[in-house]
């Protein structure tokens, strides 16, 4: 847990770096009156300096949503500052396991109190789908229904696939649908999140089925991308056309 807390300050810390005296100076005034055009104070008048301002800023915004916001940045700042400039560290090392695992432990409350809407909805929502006809809970905790039956083939965990899916969340918001853009998808069966895994090697080319993935089967707390929240129950229609 403390490597992983470690991993991400060192992975960002670097992007900072030429930041960090610009930007400690920039928080010591927050008041709304001085809080104008601060990104001006940074000059940024060639290609270095606009693609290190590039990199500081992706970098910063990754560590914040790396640390669900529970990261103090002005603290975080002045320690590059100090660094930078010389300065003796004012925590010391000493102590840096246990407040490592303290700052784990802020992240992870602040996730699942962020995650837990999500949770809920999820966990309601297969509930529900497991009471409808027909529909099949495997004890992985996946979920699925039969729209069309076949008696194909059925694909082996090192096969490649082609299907088409449309997969949304709870809510019925599409992330990723191959229906719609009408381009079926290959992929090895392996090479999926472990709800598909597991699906299709139980499906016969031919068929179509409903799946409800809980998150663990998915993707768990990070999510994916902007379109996929973290703890995301998903559901797919899933149409297994070939095993190439």
């Amino acid at each position: 847990m403390k490597k992983t807390v470690y991993g991400v300050l060192l992975g960002v810390s670097a992007g900072l770096m030429l930041l960090g005296c610009e930007r400690a100076a920039i928080a010591e005034d927050q008041s709304p009156e001085n809080n104008d055009n601060k990104a001006a104070i940074i000059p940024l008048e060639d290609d270095i300096a606009k693609a290190s301002y590039l990199l500081g800023n992706s970098q910063a915004a990754q560590l914040q949503n790396q640390t669900a916001g529970v990261l103090d940045a002005r603290a975080f700042t002045a320690g590059v500052s100090d660094a930078l400039n010389g300065q003796a560290n004012r925590v010391g090392t000493e102590d840096a396991e246990a407040l490592l695992q303290a700052f784990q432990t802020a992240i992870a409350a602040k996730q699942q109190e962020a995650y837990a809407g999500e949770t809920a909805s999820g966990d309601a929502f297969r509930s529900e789908f497991a009471k409808q006809p027909g529909v099949v809970s495997l004890p992985s905790g996946l979920l699925y229904q039969v729209m069309v039956d076949s008696e194909g083939p059925k694909p082996a965990l090192t096969d490649t696939v082609t299907t088409h899916y449309h997969g949304t969340l709870t809510s019925g918001e599409v992330f990723d649908s191959s229906v719609q853009r009408d381009q079926p998808a290959s992929f090895p069966v392996n090479g999926v999140i472990k709800g598909w895994t597991e699906a299709l090697q139980l499906m016969s080319v031919g068929s179509k089925w409903k799946l409800v993935i809980p998150p663990d089967l998915a993707y768990g707390a990070r999510g994916a991308g902007g379109s996929i929240p973290p703890q995301a129950t998903l559901v797919f229609e899933v149409e297994l056309l070939a095993i190439n």
